[in-house]
């Protein structure tokens, strides 16, 4: 048995199996059964029935099968490539579109520590403590520059976008390349910066530290030590996906979009990538502001709550885990599509001026308050907020914090308040107003 259990180890331990387990196994199926998933619930929120009749034989799964059809449909299509495109460039955009995402999903730490010999003991604080070999770590790339990894891998997803509009040799897709191309690099500004106050509350930006940081208990999760910060991730994330209201480098009714020349299995590419993009995004959300694979107040050892302990298996507390972490992504995704069919579409100056003027400030002002929180009464981990709170003589060292947080803010807090006051809309450049008067023609 000892023998089996080394070689399972030795499989599932090794990084591209877990890479292929979770990009294959759990990744691209989310991403697939979301095309049906939007489709079905725009349906219910307009009064329709949505996509219902794809079937094999008598199975149809409510129209789950569509997005099998849809695959098939585009595997067989005509893969048509203009004339006049720079066929090098325009084959390599779809890639580049996919590709990042696909390996930007190494630094999210998508379960527990597995003990594989310890799956029917008790492990945790109160049960026994497991050191074993037989350890395999439900994360593929742990390093300490996580989310600078995450930033610096999905930049590249912004060249596909502009390099498809720019080689299709079509006006429109170059339009829409550089309005993709513009939107992007806006809106990466506010979504790195709102991860600053993150930062300086947990210390660091490895995924999986984060995860550890933030425990089972929900009042120490991100949303609850981070909301603006959650608000403006969120929001620029929605923004990093081109999807409506955001979905400007492909407006339909303007200028189609940046793979306007595209068909086939490429077109298919930039389709698929969009929604593997809002499967990591819930990924990168869920680990960060939301406790990762915690459940509320499971720990390794089981359930507990103040003095009381529900033991539970190692292999049941890993099950519900991952079960956990899989329903924490299905529900953002849910209500990323919901957002999607709710807000109308942004016009260009209006999605340059919101991310600009509005997001990089507040993300500015996250970042001083934070700060000064921080260095009046540092956190070293989740549990120490409640010590602070029981703490009794907690407003004893008040002055000797405020002091330095008073300096902080003068050094720091003014320059960046006129900075969000300079680039707001009430002290900015004047409007320049052409009032043009016609005359009537003799």
């Amino acid at each position: 048995m000892q023998d089996v259990l080394h070689v399972i180890h030795a499989i599932l331990d090794f990084p591209a199996v877990k890479w292929v387990l979770l990009a294959f196994l759990f990744v691209m199926p989310a991403a697939s059964l979301l095309t049906w998933a939007e489709r079905r619930q725009s349906a219910m929120m307009q009064d329709r029935l949505g996509p219902n009749r794809a079937n094999i034989g008598p199975i149809r799964l409510w129209g789950i099968l569509h997005f099998v059809a849809d695959a098939l449909k585009m595997i067989h299509k005509e893969d048509f490539v203009p004339k006049n495109v720079h066929r090098g460039l325009f084959s390599l955009a779809p890639l580049l579109a996919l590709a990042p995402v696909l390996i930007a999903i190494a630094i999210i730490p998508f379960g527990p520590e597995v003990h594989l010999d310890a799956l029917g003991q008790v492990v945790g604080a109160w049960g026994f403590d497991h050191e074993g070999e037989l350890s395999v770590n439900l994360q593929i790339f742990a390093v300490e520059f996580g989310l600078l990894f995450y930033f610096a891998i999905l930049s590249i997803a912004n060249f596909g976008s502009t390099i498809a509009g720019w080689a299709s040799y079509n006006k429109w897709a170059l339009l829409g390349g550089l309005r993709s191309s513009s939107q992007m690099m806006s809106y990466e500004v506010a979504m790195g910066l709102s991860l600053m106050g993150v930062f300086l509350v947990m210390g660091t930006l490895e995924p999986g530290t984060m995860v550890d940081w933030q425990g089972p208990n929900p009042l120490h999760w991100g949303w609850a030590l981070q909301p603006v910060a959650l608000v403006l991730f969120f929001t620029a994330a929605i923004a990093e996906t081109k999807r409506a209201p955001f979905d400007l480098p492909e407006g339909e009714p303007e200028i189609i979009g940046y793979f306007v020349e595209y068909s086939g299995l490429r077109w298919g590419m930039f389709f698929l990538a969009e929604f593997v993009e809002i499967v990591f995004i819930s990924m990168v959300i869920t680990t960060v502001f939301f406790g990762g694979y915690h459940f509320p107040f499971l720990y390794p050892e089981g359930f507990r709550f103040a003095d009381s302990v529900l033991y539970l298996p190692h292999g049941a507390v890993v099950g519900i885990q991952l079960l956990t972490f899989g329903v924490k992504v299905a529900l953002l995704c849910m209500l990323q599509l919901a957002i999607r069919w709710t807000l109308p579409r942004f016009r260009a100056d209006q999605l340059m001026e919101f991310g600009w003027k509005h997001l990089l400030p507040l993300a500015l002002l996250n970042i001083m308050v934070t700060a000064l929180i921080v260095l009046w009464a540092p956190v070293e981990s989740a549990a120490d907020i409640s010590a602070m709170v029981a703490d009794k003589n907690l407003g004893i060292a008040l002055w000797d914090w405020l002091r330095p947080a008073l300096l902080y803010f003068v050094a720091a807090g003014i320059p960046a308040v006129l900075a969000a006051l300079i680039m707001s809309s009430q002290w900015g450049p004047p409007e320049v107003i052409v009032d043009v008067k016609t005359t009537d023609s003799p």
